[in-house]
């Protein structure tokens, strides 16, 4: 009798650490979707905020390497550092922003206020809610759709900065520039390396971007700046728009940098 006791609070025992480790799982899970992905404004102190402020997208993007914070709200960029308790409590530490001056910068002003005052969040969904200690609403954004990455992406970007070689850009490219065309939700980009027409898939998740299978044509071509183009393209991982302006991004460095041209 004594050994059927002893197991049952055993299977009991193991039962409960069980379930207990199954919670901490799904806790963790679920923190993890905040992070390495782009939250688009939508809400500020339960007024609803445009599609697009002077023409950018407004968003946030919790980075997990480093535990930094980058976002616009229409004007100058911000960023800082977070600190998240658990699953339920976070804050924000805001860092140097570009200081630019713009129309709507009452948005500006109203994320980073609550930024600062934000002690709580809350995900459901695709929606995430930053609150204040006493549950008051303070923020409210969504995870970005592929057609909010089709409108900032789609249309032909000529560029206009790339970064290793020693030689000036002018030179690297002294009669026509590289360019690259998105058409999503198509996951094929195509475009001139500056001298030959090429292909290349690429891959989209959240604010991240791999390129594959560049195909181009074989026509001979002086100079470097093509090559050195291909090759860089082939390093990318990730990317930004604001504006009328893509960034190529390698670990969060830009590498390339292009401008709309339609």
């Amino acid at each position: 009798m004594r050994n059927i006791f002893l197991l049952s609070v055993f299977s009991i025992a193991l039962i409960t650490a069980s379930c207990s480790t199954a919670r901490k799982t799904a806790n963790q899970k679920e923190g993890y979707t905040l992070t390495d992905k782009r939250w688009i404004l939508t809400e500020l102190e339960g007024k609803e905020v445009p599609g697009t402020i002077n023409g950018k997208v407004p968003y946030i993007i919790f980075h997990k390497k480093d535990s930094s914070y980058s976002a616009t709200a229409g004007c100058n960029g911000m960023g800082g550092t977070f600190n998240r308790e658990d699953d339920k409590h976070i804050k924000f530490k805001l860092g140097p922003s570009t200081l630019m001056a713009c129309q709507n910068m009452e948005f500006e002003q109203g994320l980073a206020e609550a930024l600062k005052t934000t002690e709580q969040f809350n995900i459901n969904g695709n929606t995430l809610t930053l609150l204040s200690n006493n549950n008051t609403s303070l923020a409210k954004f969504r995870t970005q759709t592929l057609d909010d990455v089709a409108q900032q992406l789609n249309g032909t970007w000529e560029l206009t900065y790339i970064s290793g070689p020693r030689i000036t850009f002018e030179a690297l490219y002294p009669s026509a520039r590289p360019t690259i065309t998105f058409a999503l939700p198509g996951e094929t980009a195509h475009g001139s390396g500056s001298c030959n027409n090429y292909n290349a898939g690429f891959k989209i998740d959240g604010n991240s971007i791999l390129f594959s299978g560049v195909i181009s044509t074989k026509k001979g071509c002086p100079g470097s700046g093509e090559s050195t183009y291909f090759s860089i393209l082939k390093t990318v991982t990730g990317y930004s728009v604001s504006g009328n302006i893509l960034s190529l991004l390698h670990d969060e460095v830009t590498v390339m940098r292009f401008e709309k041209k339609n």
